[in-house]
């Protein structure tokens, strides 16, 4: 949780840079990666958060570690971003690499909005949590912070292999297991799909079913859960044969299986326990 003060700084950086990464269009991608990046470099350099959100500290000098570390490699726009930050205060110095975090997800929204794909990639990330949910051993080792990283990813690799997924939603999601940053991976799953969401200014709820549904059994939930959730709704649909009947539905952290398969598996463990 951050305090009053890394939340205003966070807000007053998104709003300002808004316009700035949408014109960048394609090319906010490269910002997108910069600033990941930096990010990672951050959480693993503490002292180096402390200097850049010293408030006794020149912005001047703040801007030349950011410079030297760069070295003229970066596009101009993330030059630009990780000096503003450096500006700002901030309640923990921890912040200050959320707030690059939160930066480098909205250059990654831009992009995909430029691309048109920013609903896919939203689906995509909605889908990888609602495959995962049943499996807590799987998700255990996603969000294992003392395994080796490179297993993580490998392991992550392995589980998206086949399922033709944009790189932009590969990426993210690895992102989310090689550096943890003290969260859990289905955690911050939910928090992309939930960011990705708000920059649609609509909330996407997965709907997972045995067969597809037709458009007018989509406009039906639509209309169930925009009513539900107060906001515009986006109806994800995912098809499993294997859930044999009824219908999965996530949304944010939450999710309501009234599939057959499921209620099959309750009714094992009863009669199990009741024989």
């Amino acid at each position: 949780m951050r305090g009053e003060t890394s939340l205003s700084s966070d807000k007053e950086t998104r709003a300002k840079y808004a316009p700035l990464l949408k014109s960048k269009g394609k090319d906010a991608l490269r910002v997108a990666m910069e600033l990941y990046t930096f990010v990672t470099l951050l959480d693993a350099n503490r002292p180096l958060e402390r200097a850049l959100t010293d408030p006794s500290r020149p912005a001047e000098d703040k801007w030349r570690v950011i410079d030297t570390i760069l070295a003229d490699k970066a596009d101009p726009l993330t030059v630009d971003i990780l000096h503003d930050l450096t500006d700002h205060q901030w309640s923990r110095v921890v912040h200050i690499a959320n707030a690059a975090e939160d930066m480098s997800v909205d250059a990654t929204a831009y992009y995909a909005d430029a691309l048109g794909i920013t609903n896919q990639v939203a689906g995509e990330l909605a889908e990888i949590h609602s495959a995962l949910l049943g499996m807590p051993l799987v998700l255990f080792r996603l969000s294992d912070e003392y395994s080796d990283s490179k297993a993580r990813a490998d392991l992550l690799r392995a589980l998206l292999d086949g399922q033709h997924m944009h790189p932009v939603t590969e990426q993210m999601a690895l992102n989310a297991t090689i550096d943890l940053r003290g969260r859990r991976f289905p955690d911050t799953i939910v928090w992309l799909v939930d960011r990705f969401s708000e920059h649609m200014d609509q909330i996407m709820v997965t709907v997972t079913t045995a067969v597809s549904m037709n458009d007018q059994q989509v406009s039906r939930l639509q209309e169930v859960y925009g009513r539900k959730l107060g906001k515009p709704v986006h109806i994800n649909s995912v098809v499993d044969p294997s859930v044999l009947g009824g219908m999965k539905v996530q949304y944010g952290s939450v999710s309501t299986d009234g599939t057959v398969a499921t209620q099959l598996k309750h009714l094992k463990r009863r009669m199990a326990v009741a024989g």
